[in-house]
């Protein structure tokens, strides 16, 4: 799972660097971002949360209980039915995009021509929606079963197809930028029929059939609603970010969604990667009514998202302006563009480590089917989300909206986290205070090392694309070697990565 989804954050680098390089940051891409924006959230919603989080757990039970037979009914029903209502859905946003377009960058209402070529291209971008809905019910499917390849692998073909009509369609279109749109919608269609062969090999390719009254059916629509908010918050507070984005000084749409785009490379490898594998086993855990097993799992997972993500987190903030000058500095990516992009993506990877905590956390309820108390935590979210947002995007601009959604997270895992505890339901093993000064201290010597040794931005720049390729993957490296060697000389290990029951000389 994580190997093919370090190979689509790749893939998807290099889609931002030929997007960046070929039509840098202007209105054009700041109307597609928008455009992107929406279906992208939708996607973030169901492929990578509530929609898999909602249906796997129900699917295990069918799978385990029921039988093979009942589980391909249900699956017909969910895609006639459920897919039915996305469709029909797709099509009245096409006819509306002008109108969507206002909700979500309310500010391109003083901008009409912003707003007109947002709106077309929303209208061919807006079709992912539904084609990623199946792909995600698809990879809920062959999650169930846990093959996760296949669904981990699908984002690649978005990140090709977008890559391949920027370089080649572009050139051909009056207007260049409308083939960033015409990709979206390409890599939608490839993403659901790359799924169909793997769905035939187990005897569970759908076959289409309505009726809202099926029974699980139901159930899903009955967790969709609160399983959407509790798992996808969020996504809610980076669209927050856009539409108050869209306010502020042309660009700052851009710049956060390049800082967006660089936390969701450890955030996609490692956070989702960890809720999409840890849900069907967690899913069975309880369905077999092992709370040993169920805090297991938990505390392996958690383990990863402090030894992997706070370096992550460490290491975006001290190499911010570096990455961002090796990956989109050129001639239509400006200096000025390099800074303002690094303020937020260091604004963001401050709350890379919460982000990773809530696709686990939240997962440790919806494996319980319980989703009325991850809702009542992201109300709670959403809410410190956006007083923040209206409080710091004045005097830091789009940087303080980044910090704003950080905060916020962290509040939102916290909270996730008490409540588990409170309900027992995760029971940490001896030893987690000790575990966290290994990871914090360790993490705190790989930033000092490469806050002070990077130097400044403007030596960065002043060099060839080559250059600072190589020397960004030395201090990468470098920083790597320092976390790896002062988290063994404090006594760190690498079976504290696994989370199995401590002995007598692990030191937890």
């Amino acid at each position: 799972m994580g190997s093919y989804t370090l190979l689509s954050r790749v893939l998807g680098f290099v889609r931002d660097l030929v997007v960046a390089r070929l039509f840098g940051a202007d209105a054009g891409t700041d109307a597609f971002f928008v455009a992107l924006k929406i279906p992208n959230f939708m996607r973030r919603l169901f492929a990578e949360g509530a929609f898999s989080a909602v249906c796997v757990p129900i699917l295990q039970e069918y799978r385990e209980k029921r039988g093979h037979t009942e589980l391909k009914d249900l699956i017909d029903h969910i895609v006639g039915t459920l897919g039915g209502y996305v469709l029909i859905i797709t099509l009245l946003g096409v006819l509306a995009a002008p109108a969507i377009v206002l909700i979500f960058a309310p500010g391109f209402a003083a901008q009409p021509d912003h707003h007109a070529l947002a709106a077309e291209m929303l209208r061919l971008t807006l079709p992912y929606l539904f084609f990623i809905v199946l792909t995600a019910l698809a990879g809920g499917i062959l999650n169930t079963y846990e093959r996760f390849g296949v669904s981990a692998f699908t984002p690649v073909l978005l990140n090709v197809c977008i890559i391949a009509c920027a370089l080649f369609l572009a050139p051909a279109l009056e207007r260049p930028i409308m083939a960033l749109a015409w990709g979206t919608f390409l890599g939608g269609f490839a993403q659901l029929v790359f799924q169909v062969p793997p769905l035939v090999h187990l005897g569970l390719l759908p076959r289409p059939r309505y009726n809202c009254r099926h029974p699980g059916v139901g159930r899903i629509v009955k967790l969709m609603g609160p399983g959407l908010l509790g798992v996808s918050v969020i996504q809610i507070s980076l669209l927050l970010d856009t539409l108050l984005a869209s306010f502020l000084v042309t660009g700052s749409i851009s710049w956060l969604y390049y800082s967006d785009r660089l936390v969701e490379f450890p955030l996609g490898i490692l956070g989702a990667a960890l809720g999409t594998v840890v849900m069907p086993r967690l899913s069975r855990q309880h369905v077999e009514q092992s709370p040993e097993s169920f805090t297991h799992t938990l505390d392996w997972a958690l383990r990863w998202v402090l030894l992997l993500g706070l370096p992550a987190a460490v290491g975006l903030v001290a190499l911010a302006g570096p990455i961002m000058a090796t990956l989109f500095y050129s001639g239509e990516f400006a200096a000025g563009d390099v800074d303002m992009a690094s303020r937020s993506l260091m604004a963001y990877a401050l709350g890379l480590m919460a982000f990773m905590a809530i696709k686990v956390l939240v997962v440790g309820y919806l494996a319980r089917l319980d989703a009325a108390a991850p809702v009542r935590i992201a109300i709670v979210a959403l809410t410190v989300n956006l007083v923040l947002n209206l409080v710091l995007m004045v005097p830091f601009g789009h940087a303080g909206l980044a910090l704003a959604t950080s905060i916020a997270a962290f509040v939102n895992a916290a909270l996730l986290l008490r409540g588990l505890l409170r309900d027992h339901v995760y029971r940490p093993p001896d030893g987690w205070r000790l575990l966290m000064l290994r990871g914090i201290g360790s993490s705190l010597l790989l930033g000092g090392i490469l806050w002070g040794g990077t130097g400044e931005i403007g030596t960065w720049l002043g060099q060839s694309t080559g250059e600072r390729s190589l020397r960004l993957a030395g201090w990468i490296v470098l920083g790597a070697f320092a976390y790896g060697v002062s988290f063994a000389a404090l006594g760190g290990r690498p079976r504290h990565f696994y989370g199995r029951a401590p002995g007598p000389r692990d030191g937890i």
